[in-house]
């Protein structure tokens, strides 16, 4: 799904209602949701940002059957295709929200798989968080003219603009690969013996590599100086013991101004046991 700035082609009717009577529509009182804690909510007031709205995109989709040799260490194309289309509909959908809300940005994205009853090859991937829009207009949308979004908390937030920074968007790669199973002979001549798996080595790093160099693609592409908050997960989604998924995301940032004053560490301790 190809996002387009200011179009609201992918939400059901029901949604755009929703988000119309939120925004003031037909002379309401405009009211905002959010799921920000209220020291999220207040940190983000502070940095000059109104929360408009938690928005949210959602896509259930099949994902489909490839077939890969037992003794071949290979990519499943077929697998991380269909997760990153998933996925990027749910993100699509989610800034549409965003857009008609006339938000800058979202905050505290999270991205959620949930498998459904529906059958084996059926997965739901919801994507939400609280969209946001800075108090005296000023631009912090992408190169692209999409909404911002991170997944950094109203805290981390309010401290990268606090020091100078800013994100631009929510980066991320994926790959799933088959990892080749060990011939016979291979099995016998370790047992009994300390030996490094290196098949299941190389798969490992391959796979980690593919993820991380198309989340690095993702933040050249929205012209960012570097990503915070990057994490890579390993997850399986009932393929097989030898198909895993790595999953790498974070926040791209840009610098927006040349004097960064980083603030001062507060210690706070807590009053309760």
């Amino acid at each position: 799904m190809t996002y387009t700035p200011g179009s609201n082609a992918g939400l059901p009717e029901a949604a755009r209602k929703r988000l119309f009577m939120m925004k003031g529509g037909d002379g309401q009182r405009p009211l905002f949701t959010s799921d920000l804690s209220v020291n999220e909510f207040l940190l983000v007031r502070e940095a000059g940002f109104d929360p408009v709205g938690l928005v949210m995109g959602s896509s259930i989709y099949h994902i489909g059957f490839q077939f890969s040799g037992a003794f071949q260490s290979q990519e499943m194309t077929v697998l991380t295709q269909a997760l990153y289309q998933a996925r990027e509909l749910a993100m699509t959908r989610m800034e549409e929200e965003a857009d008609l809300l006339g938000a800058d940005g979202i905050v505290g994205v999270r991205l959620v798989v949930n498998r459904t009853g529906w059958g084996e090859d059926m997965a739901e991937f919801i994507a939400v968080g609280t969209a946001i829009k800075h108090r005296q207009g000023d631009h912090y949308r992408t190169v692209h003219n999409r909404p911002f979004t991170s997944d950094l908390s109203g805290q981390d937030f309010w401290t990268l603009l606090r020091s100078g920074y800013r994100p631009v968007s929510l980066v991320m790669g994926t790959c799933v690969y088959h990892i080749a199973k060990q011939g016979m002979l291979q099995a016998l001549s370790r047992v009994g013996r300390n030996v490094e798996m290196t098949n299941y080595t190389q798969g490992l790093y391959d796979a980690r590599e593919l993820a991380l160099t198309r989340m690095l693609a993702e933040a050249e592409s929205d012209q960012a100086e570097g990503i915070v908050g990057a994490s890579v997960s390993e997850s399986n989604y009932g393929w097989g013991s030898h198909v895993i998924e790595y999953f790498a995301i974070g926040t791209a940032i840009v610098s927006i101004s040349q004097d960064h004053q980083i603030p001062t560490p507060q210690l706070v301790l807590p009053l309760t046991g």
